[in-house]
C-alpha cells in the first residue's frame, strides 16, 4: 500500500469514529481485503480457516477502534491485531490431527459395510449444529453438490465447504474416528 492509501484509510477511520457510518463501512470493507491478503499469505498449511481469522480481526478492529491514536498510522495497528488473531487461531488448532475432507466425505457418502440404519444416521446428524446438519445432510446423505447445497441454503460455496468440513470432523470426533 502507498502512503496515499494509508492516509485514505486513516481518514475513513477518523470519519467513522466521528460518526460517519458510510466512511466506517468503507474502512471495514477495505480493511477486510487487506487483512484477507495478509492472513492468506501467512497460512501455509491447513487447519486454520483464513476467513475465520479475517472475521475475528474485523470484530477486534471494531471493538478496539477506540485504542487507535488518530495521529498514528492505521496499518501497523490493524496488522498487529490481525497478527494476534492469526496466532490465536494457530494456538486453538494446536497439535490436533487434521482430517482430510475428501477421505471423510467419501466414507459418509457411501453406505458402510454394516448398513447403518436411517435412524442411526438421523441420530448422528442430530448431534450437529443446525447449519452443519443441513449441509452434511444435503451433501453426504442426499448427494447434492457443493454448488447445489450453497444455492439451496442461501450460502456461498466457501461457507458450505467450511460447514461440511466442521460437521464431518465433529461426527468423526463424536464416533471415535479421528
Amino acid at each position: 500500500m502507498s502512503g496515499r492509501d494509508e492516509g485514505e484509510l486513516a481518514d475513513l477511520l477518523r470519519a467513522g469514529l466521528a460518526g460517519d457510518e458510510r466512511a466506517y463501512a468503507r474502512f471495514l470493507h477495505r480493511a477486510a481485503g487487506l487483512v484477507r491478503t495478509y492472513v492468506r499469505r501467512r497460512i501455509t498449511h491447513g487447519g486454520v480457516d483464513a476467513e475465520d481469522v479475517v472475521q475475528e480481526t474485523l470484530l477486534a478492529l471494531h471493538l478496539k477502534r477506540h485504542t487507535w491514536m488518530a495521529d498514528a498510522p492505521v496499518l501497523p495497528w490493524m496488522f498487529a491485531i490481525a497478527r494476534f488473531k492469526l496466532i490465536d487461531a494457530f494456538r486453538r488448532r494446536g497439535r490436533r490431527i487434521e482430517v482430510d475432507l475428501d477421505e471423510v466425505a467419501e466414507t459418509l457418502a457411501q453406505p458402510e459395510e454394516d448398513q447403518a440404519s436411517a435412524r442411526d444416521v438421523t441420530r448422528a446428524l442430530d448431534t450437529l449444529a443446525p447449519g452443519q446438519k443441513a449441509v452434511v445432510s444435503a451433501i453426504s446423505v442426499e448427494g447434492h453438490s457443493i454448488a447445489q447445497t450453497a444455492q439451496a441454503l442461501g450460502m456461498n460455496e466457501t461457507a458450505v465447504r467450511v460447514a461440511l468440513h466442521r460437521g464431518l470432523a465433529a461426527l468423526a470426533r463424536r464416533f471415535g474416528r479421528t
